[in-house]
């Protein structure tokens, strides 16, 4: 498999390794002929993997083009998170106060270099580290707390290859160039299985993805199917080893601990739906452009906009045009522009959080469609209409108060045949998870919006046809897999 060593100025890397290609970020992310190349080894070397950084996304977007990268998106997202970090300490206690108890220094660096470390007693806990973290280049810090009486491992991040000592250099290639070769593997995560099904339901969150009714419905049905039930919330988060199953009925986000439950959920060995895969996948709207574009599903004409390109959207896709923030939902974060004077001011106002955006054609219709879909199998069908005077089927007021335009419900069987087919393979190309897929339909072509992870189940709306039926195909595919986790099912 051809290996890629991204960075941000290939001066980063002037040392030749045998069937090693550099390349910036930059030019990884906007040259189309990366997109095309199949079964590559991706290397993100970058300086930061900042949330909507160009490390970031050089992670993401090998992800979409099928690509391996290294560091993954979730690996990523672990490294940035405390809870995580506590957990490995635990995790890996006996380890580490083998290793360090030596020490006569209160605190300890650890330099991992594609899971190894210059000194050999080091080796173990440091291949250990990346195989729970795999990033190329890693610096754990030890301190020694006195009240605890014991070695803690502090924090753990990437380190950019400038910052890597004089007398480290050759070490680091070495490593380098074993890994490469594919004579080092990563030892496996264990995972540990629980019993019973926790819903995370938050009562702070405005746009909850089911109201009470259906929770409500949900647990009924998560009972008549052998589950024990209790909602939980972030507060939960030490509990989740209680559990076999997890179902998250709040609105997910990369940045959130709904991601982190997930995580948490997933390394426990408890189902998980929405699993953080598909949560890192369906929440950024970069990463859906590129897989969809890829696969060739017909979207309406889109630009993945930096701020070298931000010239082309008016040639390209016209006025008026709509932009996106990559990670928004609920109609936050999509905005539309008129003109040349207001394109500048909302892509100004985006870039400010993002360095990269969506734009995307305007294609007006009187209403979405949404697809539900599990386990890849169509659940529900609604027509979500525009509010009247409004291109959204949900409008906010300065003051945060929302109107939703009308809707009805379908049975799946009374889909036109095109939405269904297209919504199908939109969701094949995420995973088997709880999608809610939105299509617009202009004459006989259909296009896809977006996949959503973590849709709207609200009672009275999306389970207007099935009733209960809807609840007990979640919950009898979400018993079914616990049971094959198990290794009692089918």
């Amino acid at each position: 498999m051809p290996t890629l060593i991204v960075v941000d100025d290939p001066v980063d890397w002037s040392h030749a390794l045998p069937d090693v290609e550099v390349v910036a970020a930059r030019q990884y992310l906007t040259d189309s002929s990366f997109t095309a190349r199949k079964a590559l080894k991706v290397f993100n070397l970058c300086r930061s993997y900042r949330y909507q950084s160009l490390g970031y996304y050089v992670s993401l977007l090998a992800e979409a083009r099928g690509h391996r990268p290294l560091p993954g998106v979730q690996t990523i997202q672990d490294l940035k998170s405390q809870v995580i970090v506590r957990t490995i300490s635990e995790e890996l206690d006996d380890l580490i106060q083998k290793n360090l108890s030596p020490l006569q220094s209160k605190e300890f660096t650890l330099s991992i270099y594609f899971g190894r470390n210059l000194a050999k007693r080091y080796e173990r806990l440091s291949q250990k580290l990346f195989g729970l973290f795999p990033a190329p280049l890693l610096r754990a810090q030890f301190t020694w707390s006195i009240r605890m009486n014991k070695w803690l491992l502090q924090s753990i991040g990437p380190v950019a290859v400038s910052d890597v000592s004089e007398d480290h250099h050759d070490f680091m290639l070495e490593a380098a160039g074993t890994y490469f070769s594919g004579r080092y593997r990563t030892p496996k995560a264990r995972a540990r299985a629980c019993y019973d099904l926790a819903i995370l339901v938050s009562n702070d969150d405005s746009d909850a993805p089911s109201n009470v009714r259906a929770l409500q419905r949900f647990e009924r049905a998560a009972q008549r199917h052998g589950f024990a039930v209790e909602q939980i919330s972030r507060d939960d988060f030490g509990r989740l080893a209680e559990f076999d199953a997890l179902f998250i009925r709040e609105t997910t986000s990369v940045n959130h601990h709904t991601y982190r439950f997930a995580r948490r959920a997933e390394a426990e060995g408890l189902v998980v739906i929405d699993d953080p895969e598909s949560i890192l996948k369906c929440t950024n709207k970069v990463f859906l452009a590129e897989i969809l574009e890829r696969h060739k599903v017909p979207t309406p004409r889109t630009l993945v906009v930096h701020r070298g390109n931000r010239s082309q959207i008016a040639g390209e896709l016209g006025f008026p045009v709509v932009l996106k923030q990559p990670d928004s939902s609920f109609s936050q974060g999509v905005v539309k522009a008129a003109d040349q004077a207001e394109l500048k001011e909302k892509l100004d106002r985006l870039f400010a959080k993002s360095d990269l955006v969506i734009a995307q054609e305007f294609l007006p219709t009187s209403f979405d469609w949404r697809v539900g879909i599990f386990d890849r199998q169509p659940l529900y069908g609604c027509r979500y209409y525009m509010v009247k005077q409004h291109w959204q089927i949900l409008k906010r007021d300065g003051d945060g108060a929302k109107t939703e335009g009308r809707f009805d419900t379908l049975p799946v069987e009374h889909l036109p045949t095109p939405v269904l087919r297209m919504a199908l393979k939109a969701a094949n190309l995420i995973g088997d998870g709880l999608y809610g897929v939105d299509l617009k339909q202009v004459g006989n072509q259909v296009y896809i919006i977006e996949v959503n992870d973590n849709p709207n189940i609200d009672a009275g709306v999306e389970d207007q046809i099935l009733k209960d039926e809807l609840y007990d195909r979640i919950m009898r595919v979400m018993f079914r897999r616990v049971e094959q986790r198990k290794g009692r099912g089918w």
